[in-house]
């Protein structure tokens, strides 16, 4: 073999028994595997016990009994003297009417009253003597009725123009002044009771059914600042909007608040009745 042959040879054997060696290395020593910690876990069983949610939701104050004042009769104004925020007792003045055209009527019915059952008497005396007929004696009686028919009208009509609280509260607006002339069934002054407020909220279906009467509430007010107030609830609407799947609560402070007025922004806090639900213990 030439020498050129001879070296190539063996620098071809060294080349290959390299490269056996870097295919299969050399196994490194085993690392020992890492031990996991044990993670505390603590089982309970659910249970069955009763449960009451709480949800707040949002409304504003409006007061429940609110009387708007009409006449019942026309003419000029005499007497206004309550004006918006005065607080009036039941019983007490608010409106009084010219009545003077009405008295002079009444005068002259009770006038005609008279008359009338003074006929009547003496148709009835004569009557007795056979000297009048009974259809005298049957129209005097008529005339005594239409009579005093007239007078109790005019009466209630003059009663008309004296206008009485129905109820203590606050006058919430006032439209005329003393002197004007306002025509039959004219709103003239507008009576709220400021202890009946009570703020409408939108409630779910869903929690509709776990509400009562008389159910506690908390209500808190923006306006007077974080402070929760007592409530209840004084009514359950029995209808839900097919669009919304809400319906009406009406919750009433129970005492009223001061400083709390119709218009405020609430938030109140319902309680539903306590339910069996599955509980996991917290």
């Amino acid at each position: 073999m030439p020498p050129r042959l001879g070296w190539t040879a063996l620098l071809g054997g060294v080349l290959l028994l390299a490269g056996c060696d870097w295919l299969n290395p050399a196994p490194e020593t085993a690392k020992p595997k890492q031990q996991r910690a044990a993670h505390p876990v603590e089982v309970r069983q659910l249970q069955l016990a009763p449960s009451s949610t709480s949800q707040e939701r949002t409304g504003s104050l409006r007061t429940r009994r609110l009387v708007r004042i009409f006449n019942q009769e026309e003419g000029r104004i005499v007497e206004l003297p309550v004006f918006e925020g005065d607080r009036v007792d039941q019983g007490e003045l608010l409106l009084r009417l010219d009545d003077a055209l009405l008295r002079a009527e009444l005068a002259k019915a009770r006038a005609t009253a008279r008359q009338a059952r003074v006929d009547l008497q003496r148709v009835s005396d004569l009557a007795e003597r056979q000297v009048a007929s009974q259809d005298e004696l049957a129209r005097a009686r008529t005339a005594v009725d239409v009579a005093q028919a007239e007078q109790q009208l005019l009466e209630t009509r003059l009663g008309y123009t004296r206008i009485q609280a129905p109820f203590g509260g606050l006058i919430s607006a006032r439209y005329f002044e003393p002197g004007d002339v306002v025509p039959r069934h004219t709103h003239i002054l507008t009576l709220s009771d400021p202890s009946s407020l009570v703020t409408e909220l939108p409630v779910s279906e869903l929690l509709l059914a776990h509400l009562s009467l008389n159910d506690p509430a908390e209500v808190r007010i923006d306006a007077l600042g974080s402070q929760g107030f007592q409530g209840r609830i004084l009514r359950i609407h029995p209808d839900v909007d097919p669009a919304t799947r809400m319906g009406l609560v009406e919750v009433v402070l129970d005492p009223v608040p001061a400083g709390a007025r119709a218009g405020q922004f609430a938030r109140v806090t319902l309680r539903s009745a306590a339910v069996e639900r599955m509980l996991v213990p917290f």
